[in-house]
């Protein structure tokens, strides 16, 4: 088995800060990485350069086995809305607001060309129901939808055309404690049947446990630590993961 995203010494600077210091990082077919760290650590910038929306000023993401920027614009536009997929921390990011929740759903499945409505029309509520969305709600628009059914929505809509890897980005950022439990549970059940490849950024150290095997800390443009979720979150070795660790135990 090899890797299916691979990166190497990649590095970004904004002015004189280093968002990105010489980074390397695998993902493997199955499995869910978390980039976790503290505001302005590099994670987000990370997941932006993974998956092409920025380039990187020195490195190499290879996407299984192609140099991602030897990619033409057409050709990583197809890659992104059919092997890949890509959820928002803010879900009208990602979802068309003037449109039907089903519509949100359908589009994607029509940009990979299903053309029969009634079987978009089927899928878009059989993935409704899958998120735990009324079907009924099919034809209604997103911006009736409470923030946590958005969230649930821009999932369905990114992952209905089952891709192999998908980044999300602070994917319960923003949601009440109740809401980002139920999201969580939801999402490590699609994860675990769809088989999916996951990089999942959040600063939630709970929601890294409970959803990624392996777990990678950031700190000022760098990897400070990484290696299996328990292992780093249990006995974390550098001295900033053992803080992080220790103020979510603390709160």
């Amino acid at each position: 088995m090899t890797p299916l995203l691979e990166a190497s010494g990649l590095s970004l600077r904004f002015g004189a800060i280093r968002a990105l210091d010489d980074v390397a990082i695998d993902v493997w077919p199955g499995e869910v990485l978390a980039i976790v760290g503290e505001s302005g650590s590099g994670k987000s910038t990370l997941l932006r350069v993974l998956s092409g929306q920025q380039a990187a000023e020195a490195g190499t993401v290879r996407y299984d086995g192609a140099d991602i920027r030897s990619l033409s614009e057409a050709a990583l536009r197809r890659l992104s809305r059919s092997d890949w997929g890509f959820v928002h921390q803010n879900p009208r990011d990602g979802l068309r607001m003037a449109i039907s929740a089903g519509g949100n759903i359908g589009e994607r499945l029509m940009a990979n060309g299903a053309r029969h409505y009634g079987d978009i029309r089927a899928e878009a509520l059989a993935w409704l129901s899958r998120v735990e969305i009324d079907p009924a709600r099919i034809d209604a628009l997103p911006r009736t939808f409470s923030g946590g059914m958005q969230q649930r929505l821009q999932i369905a809509r990114t992952l209905v055309t089952r891709p192999r890897l998908v980044f999300m980005d602070e994917p319960t950022g923003g949601l009440d404690v109740s809401v980002q439990a139920k999201l969580l549970d939801m999402l490590r059940g699609l994860v675990r049947d769809l088989g999916l490849s996951v990089v999942i950024v959040t600063h939630d150290i709970a929601a890294a446990r409970l959803l990624a095997h392996r777990i990678v800390v950031m700190r000022h443009g760098r990897v400070v630590e990484e290696g299996l979720t328990d292992r780093v979150l249990d006995d974390p070795q550098h001295p900033y993961t053992q803080l992080l660790v220790s103020s979510v135990l603390a709160a």
